[in-house]
């Protein structure tokens, strides 16, 4: 006999463990096992010895499951009790718990025997069954069973003796034989309720004649043979077993009848919730539906839409395009930006394409390149005046971002900046080279077209800024970074600012520029200034940083190409007349150094007191509605350093506030939309484009996954097995997917076979009016 025991000191073999040494012992030609167990699961089945011979299993502290699955020639014995499920799916097996069982002994047993010595839990020998080609399969309990027992079985003969029993109302426990559809079972003792279509019978001849051959065999394996001659006096017996198609005639009661007559009283959850005994199919509709759909179009972000900070909903625009509305589809991106050419199609980065779901079929949709439809196209001022006035001081990015969106709502702007032309670092500072200047004074041209007012040389100071604040309804300051940072390196007199030596260029000048430059800085504004560089004459070129390049991939493959080189990790420590020397010892040879590693704000016209919170004394720190006095804002880069993208949306929400500050209304924060989850789109509808060439921009209305917006492709009313769903056509030209609660059943395949996430399935929340209490439940 091979003994094993599960505990090792303080480590106890996992039950993975256990089986897997069993299942190899047995392989091996083991037969006998004595298992000092410590909870395992499934000990005991399924097995088969390779040469056909009998297996015993000696087992203390089993674990749920003993003997389930267990096959003929397996014999179990546990010495005391086990927990639930002991001999679960049986087939063969001879399994004797000299004990108590838990609940569900037996459950689906379909042959061998089962051999309770004690009492055996709820829904003991539920599921039984019978193959005829196979022996019945046989569960004997000594005292009695909890309830619900023997639930739906279907055949095989269960045997419960009833000893040590007479303190329950019934050795069966309440509302057994359920559902019964086969099998008997042999009680002793009191029998309470069951169902009317189950037969309480006296023993035959037969019954009688089982019960005497089996009982000594069951006795002896529990070692209670003592109690044979009390238990076999048969008059005491009963079975139950289900009526025939005959006697069931006279069963009237319908299934509410049923369940207030002879369910569980109050019903199964009585102890928690009131039932209205209600009767409704398994598939029902209404109110009763566990499940209501939802057509929640528009209700989430798309990736595309999430990712820009611009907040440029791209879905929407190739909607339009789809519908044949092209010009309108060009315009709506006018409403959220000023620069769709400058910006969008020309020095973004795109972090919308990034985002973009297409990207993980084949390439991502256009979006960058479909902001050039938008460039030069002209916009009407609008008609209706608020009469409010509204002063930007700074004309770069953020502060035009702001001053666009509140010149469409209709107040009076003006944006002042100290700079002979509006613009920022679009005008100042990008080289030509990446963006067109015809395209941006188009642009800049169309915001002064609209009504705002530039008033450019104009450098604020703080008498200037108290005027403008007295004489207007509100102040923006988005006067953005305007001073080069540097570290206090030994040397850095010798330094070239960067962001000086960019304008410089802009301005159509020729700023003193060496042979051999370095630049400090691998960003983009490090490769601008590489490119300026080499447009001034300079030979060689190296940007050093101390981290990996953060500049665009094509900005830094386009220096590379001129020749330049990028350096990093280079941690600076010094900079001489001939070069530039990091903290390694390493010296790179150079006769002029140009910093561009970023820019802070230079705000000395505002009041200089504890009024204003700043981030190192340099950075505004805004409350939450972007203000930072009374009546005056803030925006861009004079919060913290970003992109164009992030200054474009951040003027947007300044904007908001500050309309909605002007206009006398309350404090509401800027509407953002959570991102469709990933998981609500099905991009197995979508063709892929294997290395094809994608073309116009706009024809990217067909690959758009138009996620979390309906594309109107009739998926789901073609889906619906009910027809449930109706397509309604509104008279703005838009339309709307309604489900009839009437008819849906909450099924779930709408929101399954919906491409672009619309549709979403959860549970009903209908609230449900008791009959028997009045009070109201959620459903």
């Amino acid at each position: 006999m091979l003994k094993i025991d599960t505990m090792h000191g303080h480590e106890r073999m996992s039950t993975q463990e256990l089986l897997l040494l069993i299942e190899d012992a047995v392989k091996n030609g083991e037969t006998d096992f004595d298992i000092a167990a410590s909870g395992q699961h499934d000990i005991g089945g399924p097995l088969w010895h390779p040469e056909g011979k009998k297996l015993f299993f000696h087992v203390a502290n089993a674990g749920q499951r003993v003997g389930s699955m267990c096959l003929p020639g397996t014999e179990i014995v546990v010495d005391e009790s086990a927990s639930a499920d002991v001999g679960w799916l049986n087939s063969g097996g001879v399994i004797t718990v000299k004990g108590d069982a838990g609940d569900t002994a037996g459950h689906c047993s379909s042959g061998g025997k089962i051999f309770i010595g004690g009492r055996a839990g709820t829904r003991t020998g539920s599921l039984m069954k019978h193959d005829p080609l196979y022996e019945e399969p046989e569960l004997w309990v000594l005292k009695n069973v909890g309830s619900f027992s023997f639930e739906f079985m279907g055949g095989g003969r269960a045997v419960v003796c009833g000893y040590d029993s007479e303190e329950f109302s019934s050795a069966l426990g309440e509302r057994p034989c359920v559902g019964m559809v086969g099998g008997v079972v042999y009680v002793r003792g009191a029998v309470g309720s069951f169902p009317a279509d189950i037969a309480l019978r006296e023993l035959n001849e037969n019954d009688i004649a089982f019960l005497e051959s089996g009982m000594g065999e069951f006795l002896e394996k529990i070692e209670k043979s003592e109690l044979k001659e009390q238990l076999s006096r048969w008059s005491e017996w009963h079975k139950l077993e289900p009526r025939g198609k005959d006697e069931k005639a006279d069963v009237k009661d319908d299934v509410k009848t049923f369940h207030q007559k002879e369910w569980v009283k109050g019903g199964i959850f009585a102890d928690v919730a009131k039932d209205d005994f209600e009767v409704h199919n398994t598939i029902s509709t209404g109110i009763y539906r566990l499940r209501t759909p939802s057509w929640d179009n528009a209700k989430f972000a798309a990736p595309c839409e999430f990712s820009c900070p611009t907040g440029i909903p791209t879905q929407k625009r190739y909607a339009l395009l789809r519908d044949g509305k092209d010009e309108e589809a060009f315009r709506l991106e006018l409403m959220y930006t000023p620069f769709p050419g400058a910006v969008c199609g020309s020095v973004c980065p795109n972090p919308c394409m990034e985002g973009c779901t297409r990207g993980n079929i084949d390439e991502p949709i256009q979006i960058g390149d479909l902001g050039y439809k938008s460039a030069f196209l002209k916009v009407n001022p609008p008609e209706k005046k608020t009469g409010k006035k509204i002063a930007v001081i700074g004309g770069g990015i953020a502060g035009l971002s702001a001053a666009w969106q509140l010149i469409q709502k209709g107040h009076s702007v003006a944006v002042y900046d100290e700079a002979e032309h509006i613009g920022g670092k679009l005008e100042q500072v990008i080289p030509r080279g990446r963006l067109s200047h015809e395209l941006l004074e188009f642009e800049l041209k169309r915001i002064e077209d609209m009504g705002v007012k530039f008033v450019s040389s104009y450098k604020v100071d703080g008498e200037k800024f108290n005027t403008i604040r007295a004489e207007n309804d509100a102040v923006i300051v988005a006067t953005g970074g305007t001073k080069s940072r540097f570290f206090p390196w030994e040397g850095k007199e010798l330094l070239t600012m960067g962001l000086e030596y960019l304008k410089a260029i802009n301005r159509g000048e020729k700023p003193k520029t060496g042979k051999r430059v370095v630049v400090i800085g691998a960003g983009n504004s490090g490769m601008d200034t590489c490119r300026g560089a080499y447009e001034m004459g300079a030979e060689t070129v190296i940007a050093v940083d101390v981290q990996k390049p953060a500049a665009f991939k094509e900005e830094i493959e386009y220096i590379e190409s001129l020749g330049g080189k990028i350096v990093w990790p280079f941690v600076t420590q010094k900079i001489t007349a001939e070069g530039i020397y990091a903290n390694d010892g390493r010296f790179i040879e150079a006769d002029q150094v140009i910093v561009s590693i970023g820019e802070e704000p230079e705000l000395s016209f505002l009041p200089n007191d504890d009024s204003i919170q700043k981030f190192r004394g340099s950075w505004l720190i805004p409350k939450n509605d972007k203000s930072i006095l009374p009546g005056v804002f803030c925006a861009g880069d004079v919060i913290k350093p970003g992109r164009l993208t992030d200054a474009i949306g951040d003027g947007r929400k300044t904007a908001w506030y500050v309309d909605r500050f002007v206009m006398g209304e309350s404090f509401a924060p800027f509407p953002e939309k959570q991102k469709v989850p990933a998981e609500r789109l099905a991009k197995a509808y979508f063709d892929k484009c294997h290395h094809c060439d994608l073309g116009d921009p706009a024809d990217d209305k067909t690959r758009c996954v138009s996620c979390g917006s309906c594309r109107d492709c009739k998926m789901c009313l073609e889906s619906c097995p009910e027809k449930a769903i109706t397509r309604v056509q509104k008279e703005d030209g838009s339309w709307e997917y309604v489900s009839d609660e009437n008819r849906c059943i909450g099924c779930g395949i709408c929101a399954g076979v919906c491409p672009c996430g619309v549709w979403s399935i959860g549970d009903n929340k209908v609230e449900i009016k008791m009959y028997t209490t009045g009070e109201k439940i959620a459903g």
